[in-house]
């Protein structure tokens, strides 16, 4: 250990040792932000962008604090990686004008019906297919998860969030959600409810679902955010 006034920080020797050991906690991450990203991202490239904050963790973890290197690099890692994607404008012009006109979308169809479209329905009102709306939709939650910018707009955005309930284990509000949820889930169809087990309950990567399916991973991507837009639409409806 050295020194460095009240807390002692990792030597040389264990800084390279902790930044070896955790470089699947790296790769894990950049493969969860990868279902963000469109299909001709390069996703070592996230690998390389989330190693400078892994590097930066080891530089200044302090282990007398009494926190695990895994929890205290997640978000540096993490971090790092976004930092990078805010900084690229990889989106084009004529899908960020998509994503837009599919946000405008959901907020007619909801006020006229009191409920967001389903993802058929939110095709016919913008006049696609839809296979374009999943490609839509998929750069829709790039713009507001990966990149961190207002692209996608409320009504659009909110139906792609994580639909778990950020309440306490055991709370009152958190079995609600919980029973909510799991109905929602299980009006999905068969490949959507898959992927979402395989993502949330077995915590797998993009492209391991992808071999379990037989898929692209880019068509894992969509079947995913197609499938968190009917949780949240399904979830709100209940509200």
């Amino acid at each position: 250990m050295v020194e460095t006034g009240q807390y002692a920080r990792t030597t040389d020797q264990d800084r390279e040792k902790l930044i070896l050991e955790h470089v699947p906690l790296l790769r894990h991450i950049a493969g969860k932000l990868a279902l963000d990203l469109p299909p001709n991202f390069d996703r070592e490239d996230l690998v390389g962008y989330g190693m400078l904050g892994l590097i930066q963790a080891a530089d200044s973890f302090e282990p007398a604090r009494g926190l695990k290197f895994s929890t205290f690099a997640f978000p540096k890692v993490r971090g790092a990686i976004l930092d990078e994607l805010r900084r690229q404008d990889f989106l084009p012009r004529g899908r960020r004008e998509k994503v837009r006109e599919a946000d405008r979308a959901v907020a007619r169809f909801t006020q006229r019906n009191g409920l967001p479209p389903t993802p058929e329905e939110l095709a016919r009102e913008v006049g696609c297919s839809v296979d374009e709306i999943d490609e839509v939709l998929v750069s829709a939650k790039t713009a507001s998860r990966a990149t961190l910018d207002d692209e996608g707009g409320e009504a659009l955005t909110a139906l792609l969030s994580d639909p778990r309930c950020p309440s306490p284990v055991g709370s009152a509000e958190f079995n609600e959600a919980k029973e909510r949820l799991e109905r929602a889930i299980g009006g999905l169809g068969e490949q959507d409810k898959l992927v979402i087990t395989l993502y949330y309950a077995e915590d797998l990567m993009l492209r391991e679902i992808a071999e379990v399916l037989g898929v692209t991973e880019s068509r894992v991507s969509q079947i995913h955010t197609r499938a968190l837009y009917r949780l949240n639409r399904e979830m709100g409806g209940e509200a």
